[in-house]
């Protein structure tokens, strides 16, 4: 028995109660949608990769930092020991006798010595423990910025969800502002671009 594909077409429009075609305006709008959000969720996926990336360094720069501090405590701690068993062997050597006196002073130059030089690699770790806050301020700046295009790029797809139902094309104008903001936040983002909104970030933190 030989099967017309054109009655199969026609006995599921008339099951689905489908018409026959769209009208062109609809076509359009459908096809806008369907472009805009597979656009949309690329750039998120773009977006997403460099998030997930500044993520694991900001990761980073906090246990650099916590490192770097931790090792600073240690330096300050021997620093002081080193200085205080200094000052005893300064006051030692003034009551010494004069036998005594070479030894002290071998005492006193070699515990100064270690106190300026864990003095100085104490300090090394302080900078760099603040450089490493830095880097974590830099990075969550960027970070800032991917959410916040996040946020608007799924607000945009909502709306263009609801423009497919409801088809409606200033819904899919209005639907471009929060498209057009969120490329730009990711832009920054991905740019490196100096473009912070404080307010907003502050009021969603």
């Amino acid at each position: 028995m030989d099967i017309d594909p054109e009655e199969l077409i026609e006995s599921a429009r008339q099951v689905h109660d489908l018409p026959e075609s769209a009208p062109p305006s609809q076509t359009r709008l459908n096809v806008a949608v369907a472009l805009t959000v597979a656009l949309l969720a690329t750039f998120m996926g773009i977006c997403k990769i460099k998030d997930d990336n500044i993520g694991q360094a900001m990761q980073q720069a906090q246990a650099d930092k916590l490192d770097h501090w931790s090792f600073y405590q240690a330096r300050n701690a021997r620093e002081e020991v080193a200085r205080a068993t200094l000052t005893q062997l300064e006051l030692q050597a003034l009551g010494a006798p004069a036998s005594a006196a070479e030894g002290y002073q071998q005492a006193i130059a070699r515990y100064k010595a270690l106190a300026e030089e864990q003095g100085r690699k104490k300090d090394e770790l302080r900078r760099a423990a603040e450089e490493d806050q830095r880097r974590y301020d830099a990075l969550n700046y960027r970070d800032d910025q991917f959410d916040l295009s996040d946020a608007l790029l799924a607000i945009a797809i909502a709306m263009l969800a609801v423009t497919a139902l409801t088809q409606m094309w200033w819904l899919y104008a209005a639907a471009m502002v929060p498209t057009v903001l969120g490329v730009v936040m990711g832009l920054a983002g991905l740019g490196g671009w100096p473009l912070h909104p404080d307010m907003v970030v502050k009021l969603l933190s």
